[in-house]
C-alpha cells in the first residue's frame, strides 16, 4: 500500500504532524492528514471582525493576486501540483491523458479579465467594492453591498478544477473559506493554498483560506465544526448521501449552496440524418458531450434521444448512428478521453445481461473502450442512471415531446442539434427542469464562471446588506396618519 500525506493547511500556515490515517478510494493508496479535531480552534473563525483585512484591499489588487497565483501554479515548475496529479493518477478515475491536461491548465482558471468580467456578471463589482445606492420610493434611499461570508466547501474530487475554482470564487468575494477535501483528491486544493503561503504569507486572501481532509461523517469534527458561531455557509458538491448528511447540521444561521448530482442528456432532431456525412458530424459532437472527462461529469450526455423515428427505417438510422458515436468516441483525443481507469461492476452487469439475450438493444463496442447501446423502442434503458464509462445509450423517437417530458428537476445539461432547435425547445426544456442547454459538443465544456446547476452560487456566497434611509417627513407623516387612524 502506498502512502501519501495530505496536510491541513489554516490561514496561512502548513501543518505536518500525520497522525491520522484514511484508507483512499482505490484500496491500494493511504492517506495520512493530521487530526482536524485537534485543531479546530485555530480552523474556525468565531470573531467575524477579523474578516475586517480583507475590506482594506481594493478588488483590482484582488484580482492582481489571482493573476500572480496562476503563474505559480505551472505544472512543470510546482511541486505541490506534480504531487497533487502523482496522487490523482491512483485515486481518479480519470485517465493520465486527461489529468495531465488538467494541471497543466490549472494556472488559466486565475485570469484577471475573466474573474473580472465573471464579477461583474453576476454579483456587480460596484457591490463587493462599497455601498451601492438605490431609490426605494418615498423619497428614501437604501444602499446595498456584497460582504465576504465565513464558509465550508465540500468540493467534488472529479476534475481538479473543482478546487481551483473554489478558491478563486472565495477570494473575489472576500470570503473566509475552508475546504473539505475529498478523498479521490485530497491534493489540489492544499496544493494551491502552499502556493499562496510561499507567494504572500501573510495577505489577506492567504489568511482566510484553510484546506482540510477529514472522513465525510465524521461527528466528532463535524458537530463542532458547523456552528452558527462558525461559520454562515455551506458550499456543498456531493452526492445524495452526503448532501442528506449535512442537512442534519442545518440551523437558524447557516445557508445550505448545495451543487448536488445532476444527469444530463441531448436531443438531435430529424435534420441529424439528412445525409451520411451530417450524421458523422453529429455523431463527432455528440462523442465529445460523452467521452470529455470520460464521463465523469455531471454535464456529460448519457442519453441521447434522436428523432429518427420507431419504424424499421427508422431503427436502422438510430443504429448508424449508434455505430457512428462509438467510433468517434474511441477516436477522442488522448488529453479529452480515454479508455476507463476502472469498470463499475454494477454498470458491467448491467450490460453483461443485455448482451446475453435482449432484443431491445443493440450493443457497440464495449469494455474498458466504452459502448453505445441502442434502444430499440422509444425508451431508455432502466439502468441509465449508471451509464458512466463512456458509456451512452441512444434512443430513437417520433416526438421531441419525449425527450422534453424525460427532464427533471435533476436534469443539468441538455445537448442540441440543430442550433435552430434551441429556440424552439429551451422554454419547455426550462420549464421542466432543465439548468444548462447548449449547442451540441459543449456538454461536457462547462463554464465555471457563470450560473450553476440553476443558481448563481457567487450572489448565494455573499450575504447582501441594507442600509435604509428615509426622510424624518416621511416618518411623521405615517405617526400622523397612524394616530388620525386611532381618534376615528
Amino acid at each position: 500500500m502506498t502512502q501519501f500525506k495530505v496536510p491541513l493547511v489554516i490561514r496561512g500556515k502548513v501543518i505536518e504532524e500525520y497522525d491520522t490515517h484514511f484508507s483512499g478510494r482505490d484500496g491500494a493508496t493511504e492517506l495520512v492528514t493530521p487530526s482536524v479535531g485537534k485543531y479546530m480552534s485555530e480552523l474556525t473563525l468565531t470573531r467575524p471582525s477579523a474578516m475586517s483585512d480583507l475590506y482594506a484591499i481594493s478588488f483590482e489588487e484582488i484580482l492582481d493576486y489571482l493573476e500572480q497565483l496562476g503563474t505559480r501554479l505551472h505544472l512543470r515548475a510546482n511541486s505541490y501540483v506534480q504531487d497533487a496529479l502523482d496522487l490523482s493518477l491512483r485515486t481518479s478515475g480519470l485517465s493520465e491523458g486527461i489529468l495531465r491536461d488538467c494541471y497543466a491548465n490549472l494556472h488559466k482558471l486565475f485570469g484577471k479579465e475573466q474573474w473580472r468580467q465573471t464579477v461583474d456578471r453576476t454579483i456587480g463589482i460596484d457591490h463587493v467594492e462599497g455601498w451601492v445606492e438605490h431609490a426605494i420610493g418615498n423619497g428614501g434611499r437604501a444602499a446595498i453591498r456584497a460582504f465576504g461570508a465565513r464558509s465550508v466547501h465540500i468540493i467534488a474530487g472529479n476534475v481538479p478544477q473543482v478546487a481551483a475554482i473554489t478558491i478563486a470564487r472565495n477570494a473575489v468575494t472576500r470570503g473566509d473559506a475552508i475546504i473539505k477535501t475529498p478523498s479521490n483528491d485530497p491534493l489540489t486544493a492544499s496544493a494551491i493554498a502552499r502556493t499562496m503561503i510561499d507567494m504572500a504569507p501573510d495577505h489577506p486572501l492567504t489568511r482566510h483560506l484553510s484546506v482540510a481532509y477529514w472522513k465525510g461523517g465524521t461527528e466528532a469534527v463535524e458537530e463542532r465544526l458547523y456552528r452558527p458561531a462558525n461559520i454562515e455557509k455551506i458550499i456543498a458538491w456531493g452526492g445524495f448521501a452526503s448532501i442528506t448528511h449535512i442537512s442534519k447540521y442545518l440551523q437558524p444561521g447557516i445557508d445550505l449552496i448545495t451543487l448536488d448530482p445532476k444527469l444530463s442528456s441531448t436531443i438531435l432532431g430529424r435534420e441529424t440524418f439528412a445525409d451520411e456525412a451530417t450524421m458523422r458530424a453529429a455523431a463527432a459532437l455528440a462523442a465529445l458531450d460523452v467521452g470529455v472527462y470520460n464521463q465523469e461529469a455531471c454535464s456529460n450526455a448519457r442519453v441521447i434521444y434522436v428523432e429518427s423515428g420507431t419504424d424499421q427505417a427508422g431503427l436502422d438510422k438510430a443504429n448508424a448512428f449508434g455505430e457512428m458515436l462509438n467510433e468517434e468516441i474511441r477516436a477522442l483525443p488522448p488529453h479529452f478521453s480515454g479508455p476507463a481507469v476502472r469498470m463499475d461492476p454494477a454498470l458491467e452487469a448491467e450490460m453483461s445481461a443485455l448482451r446475453l439475450g435482449s432484443d431491445w438493444h443493440k450493443i457497440y463496442g464495449g469494455g474498458r473502450e466504452g459502448a453505445v447501446v441502442v434502444s430499440q423502442m422509444d425508451e431508455p434503458v432502466d439502468f441509465a442512471k449508471l451509464l458512466a464509462n463512456r458509456v451512452a445509450n441512444v434512443v430513437p423517437v417520433d416526438d421531441l415531446e419525449i425527450p422534453v417530458r424525460a427532464v427533471t428537476a435533476y436534469t443539468q445539461t441538455i445537448g442540441i442539434y440543430p442550433e435552430a432547435l434551441k429556440a424552439q425547445l429551451r422554454d419547455r426544456l426550462s420549464i421542466h427542469g432543465a439548468q444548462r442547454i447548449v449547442s451540441l459538443g459543449g456538454s461536457g465544456m462547462p463554464v465555471f464562471t457563470g450560473p450553476q446547476d440553476a443558481i448563481e452560487p457567487m450572489r448565494r456566497m455573499c450575504k447582501w446588506i441594507i442600509d435604509e434611509s428615509r426622510p424624518e417627513t416621511y416618518l411623521k407623516q405615517v405617526l400622523v396618519k397612524e394616530d388620525e387612524g386611532a381618534m376615528a
